[in-house]
C-alpha cells in the first residue's frame, strides 16, 4: 500500500498559530507602572471593597502572580473563606486583624501577613477609620494548571468549617511510592507551620550593596512558607539610587511612600524612565534591564518588592541552564565605605 502525504492543519501549524496569538495578546495588558487613580474600587460580596492592579479580575491577565487592594471600614468583619492557592498581605493604612484558620493576628501599617493554602481566613477592622491593605497571590499559576479552587463560607464559625485537606502520613519503605509519601507528608507538615504575621518592628533594616536598606516581610529567610511569593521592603535614601540589573519574570514593586523613576531597558544604555509616586505599582517583565531612583532629594522613598524567585524563577534557571538569567551591571554597586557614608533618615512606620 501507497501512502500519499498530506498537508492539512497539522499540530505544528495549529501550535505555531496558538502561541503567536498569545503573544499578541498579551502584550495588549502589558503596563510599566500602574497608577493608583486608576485602580477602581468595587464593593464585594465579602463586605469590603476591592480593586486591580493587575490580574485576570481586572481584565489585565498575569500567569504567575496577581495584585488587589482591598479595604474594610472601621467594624467591619468579612466573610471567610480559603482558596487552593497561598497569598501575602501587605498592610499599608489602618489597624486590624486576620484570622487564619482560627488564630487571630493583629496587624497596623506595613507589617505583613502569610495566607497559607487551604487555610480559612477573614479581616476585621478594630480602628476608628477604614483600613487598607495590598495582596498579592500564586492563584493564576495554580489557574495555568486548572487548580483554582475558591469557597467562601459567609460568616459562618470558624468551629463549624472543614479542615485542611487530609494527607497520608510516611510509611517505612524505601521504594519510590514510601519515598514519596514521606516526602509529601514532610512538606506539607512544613507547611502548616510556617510564620503567618510579621510585625513590621521585629525584622532589622539592613544596607546592601544594591545602595538601599531592606528587610523581609514574607520569605522562606524568615520562616514563611509559602508557594515562593515573597515581599522585601526596600528604602532608598534621598535622592539615591539601586544598583542596574534584569531577571525574567514577574516582578512588581509597590510604592509605599515617596515618589522617583524606574529606567527600563533591553541594554544597560537603551531604555525609557518611567515616574512613579505614592500608591503606584511598578510592573518589571519581559526580562528588562532596570534600575529604580528616588527623586526626593531630602526624604526616603520605600517600595515593598513582589516576586516568585523561588519557585518559578528558579525552576525557569533550572530550564534554561547554561542560559544566565539574572544579571547585574556590577559597576553600579556600592561598596561598604560607601554605603556608611550615607545620611538614612530614621526608619519611622506610621502609627495606623
Amino acid at each position: 500500500m501507497v501512502s500519499k502525504t498530506t498537508t492539512g492543519v497539522t499540530h505544528y501549524h495549529v501550535q505555531k498559530k496558538r502561541r503567536a496569538e498569545f503573544i499578541e495578546e498579551w502584550r495588549k495588558y502589558r503596563k510599566t507602572v500602574i497608577r493608583k487613580k486608576d485602580v477602581v474600587m468595587h464593593d464585594t460580596a465579602r463586605g469590603m471593597r476591592c480593586g486591580v492592579y493587575i490580574g485576570r479580575d481586572g481584565d489585565s491577565p498575569t500567569r504567575t502572580m496577581d495584585a488587589l487592594v482591598h479595604e474594610i471600614d472601621a467594624g467591619a468583619t468579612s466573610t471567610i473563606h480559603r482558596h487552593s492557592w497561598d497569598a501575602m498581605l501587605f498592610i499599608v493604612e489602618g489597624a486590624g486583624w486576620t484570622e487564619v484558620d482560627g488564630a487571630r493576628h493583629h496587624w497596623k501599617p506595613w507589617d505583613a501577613i502569610h495566607l497559607p493554602a487551604w487555610a480559612w481566613h477573614r479581616h476585621g477592622n478594630e480602628g476608628d477609620r477604614p483600613a487598607r491593605f495590598m495582596s498579592y497571590s500564586s492563584e493564576p499559576m495554580l489557574d495555568t494548571f486548572g487548580m483554582s479552587v475558591l469557597e467562601d463560607r459567609g460568616h459562618e464559625d470558624f468551629s463549624k468549617l472543614p479542615p485542611r485537606p487530609p494527607y497520608s502520613p510516611g510509611i517505612p519503605g524505601d521504594d519510590p511510592y514510601s519515598r514519596r509519601l514521606r516526602r509529601l507528608a514532610g512538606e506539607q507538615k512544613k507547611r502548616r507551620n510556617g510564620r503567618i504575621h510579621t510585625s513590621y518592628d521585629d525584622i532589622e533594616l539592613l544596607a546592601t550593596p544594591r545602595g538601599t536598606r531592606t528587610k523581609f516581610l514574607v520569605d522562606r529567610a524568615i520562616g514563611n512558607e509559602a508557594s515562593g511569593i515573597t515581599q522585601v521592603m526596600i528604602q532608598f535614601a534621598p535622592g539615591k539610587t539601586q544598583s542596574l540589573h534584569r531577571h525574567p519574570g514577574e516582578a512588581w514593586l509597590y510604592v509605599v511612600e515617596g515618589y522617583g523613576h524606574s529606567f527600563m531597558g533591553t541594554a544597560p544604555d537603551n531604555g525609557q524612565h518611567y515616574k512613579w509616586e505614592k500608591g503606584d505599582l511598578i510592573v518589571v517583565d519581559h526580562f528588562l534591564w532596570h534600575q529604580h531612583f528616588n527623586d526626593d532629594p531630602k526624604n526616603q522613598a520605600r517600595l515593598v518588592r513582589i516576586h516568585m524567585f523561588d519557585s518559578v524563577l528558579e525552576t525557569m534557571r533550572a530550564l534554561m541552564d547554561p542560559v544566565v538569567l539574572f544579571e547585574e551591571a556590577q559597576d553600579t554597586l556600592v561598596s561598604m565605605q560607601e554605603i556608611s557614608q550615607i545620611d538614612w533618615p530614621d526608619d519611622k512606620r506610621p502609627n495606623k
